[in-house]
């Protein structure tokens, strides 16, 4: 198994207890029930990489408690506030710090939180009827009070792929980014079409370049705001761009040993995504051969 970043959670998310107000209840009021910390929409994190926690107690009169899960047994919650708003459409330096201290699976504790939160934030009104939506199913549901709809949190498919010709990948990179950095391709799985039928569109749209063969690669769920990013590799027919200047700021091909120095920190014509980022994971495993 391949190991991605906001992977690797190690809490019981406990689904029966969404459905039992009494035990749901009862855990709220267990002494030994925490609630993340967070400082708006980031994480506080102890100098050993791991999450911040403290009593339910800390939150508002107005908060009301996802529940995370359980951790060995302990209750573990995020306090939706609803005067809080939804989460900013950036995120900041301190955030990308933060993420690189993170231990292993204390990551995808706070990627379930965030993005739940932030889908309370912004789905306060039924999609259906408009009316107002209240929480239900500990958190992780939103029921109409006029029209007696249920709504879930979304997930959006997203897939991130490097097309590869004769040995080199295809990267791109957009203006926003760090000076230097290329990333693979990515874009949303649009609706009636497969995976692979969106990583050949994509990598059409965005570079010009043909894919036949797509195979897939890992997975990791994405908390900004909550996306399924699906790591993929195409095998491009050509090595000919033509770059779509509304998505990139340009693109190129690049070796396995131009990719292998750019991970490893070493000089190199780009530098590497984050560690966190799948897109480090899948070009890891590619210039792996």
């Amino acid at each position: 198994m391949i190991a991605t970043g906001f992977t690797g959670g190690t809490l019981d998310r406990a689904d029966h207890m969404r459905h039992d107000a009494d035990a749901l209840a009862a855990a709220i009021g267990n002494w030994q029930a925490r609630l993340l910390k967070l400082e708006g929409w980031e994480p506080e994190v102890t100098e050993d990489g791991r999450l911040g926690w403290t009593m339910l107690t800390e939150a508002s009169d107005e908060a009301e408690f996802v529940l995370l899960g359980l951790d060995e047994g302990r209750p573990r919650f995020a306090a939706y506030e609803p005067a809080a708003g939804a989460a900013p459409p950036f995120r900041s330096p301190s955030l990308f710090g933060m993420l690189d201290q993170l231990q292993e699976g204390e990551a995808a504790t706070f990627a379930a939180a965030r993005s739940v939160l932030d889908w309370h934030a912004r789905h306060r009104f039924c999609a259906s009827c408009g009316g107002p939506t209240r929480m239900f199913r500990a958190g992780w549901a939103r029921r109409c009070d006029n029209c007696n709809s249920e709504h879930f949190p979304r997930v959006d498919p997203v897939v991130i792929m490097i097309a590869e010709h004769d040995g080199r990948a295809l990267l791109g990179r957009q203006p926003s980014w760090p000076a230097g950095r290329y990333s693979a391709l990515a874009g949303f799985v649009e609706p009636g079409e497969s995976l692979e039928e969106a990583v050949r569109r994509e990598i059409a749209e965005e570079a010009g370049v043909r894919v036949g063969e797509v195979r897939y690669v890992a997975s990791q769920p994405w908390p900004f705001p909550s996306q399924l990013m699906i790591a993929c590799v195409g095998i491009a027919e050509g090595d000919a761009l033509t770059i779509d200047r509304n998505e990139l700021e340009t693109a190129g091909w690049f070796t396995r040993d131009e990719v292998r120095a750019s991970l490893a920190g070493e000089d190199a014509p780009f530098t590497a995504p984050p560690r966190y980022a799948i897109a480090h994971t899948l070009l890891t495993e590619w210039a792996r051969g």
